[in-house]
């Protein structure tokens, strides 16, 4: 059985995202590493942090639909370490688990270097990511 949801039930559930996101006394972040994506929740262990971006705060840019824009806050980061991105993870900004999600092309996270989306990350290297966008259905 498949459970469908409204699209105003769709909404409150992103909005319930970022309420999680804004927790505690500052911005969240989206850090990106690379390896293996962990079980949900689970404790990084031997995955690289690549890059972490602040969001903004408030997080929530727009939501439209079952589409939820998150904000990044400033401009691009230095690569902390060289590797491949492939996951992500958002946590509030005391650090607590919020959301996992893949990254590369076509995927919820997508990592620019040089404006050009690219999951190849080179510690120092400057990397953008302008804006989150999640859909969920």
């Amino acid at each position: 059985m498949t459970l469908s949801l409204s699209t105003a039930v769709i909404a409150d559930r992103l909005q319930a995202l970022t309420r999680a996101i804004d927790g505690g006394s500052g911005p969240g972040v989206l850090n990106i590493y690379d390896g293996t994506r962990p079980a949900t929740g689970e404790a990084v262990t031997t995955q690289n942090k690549l890059v972490a971006y602040p969001f903004a705060d408030p997080s929530a840019g727009s939501i439209s639909g079952t589409t939820l824009t998150l904000l990044i806050s400033g401009a691009a980061q230095l690569a902390l370490k060289t590797g491949i991105a492939s996951w992500a993870r958002i946590v509030d900004s005391a650090g607590t688990f919020v959301a996992d999600m893949d990254v590369g092309v076509g995927k919820e996270v997508v990592p620019l270097v040089e404006g050009v989306p690219n999951s190849q990350l080179y510690e120092g290297g400057e990397v953008s990511v302008s804006v989150a966008t999640l859909v969920e259905a």
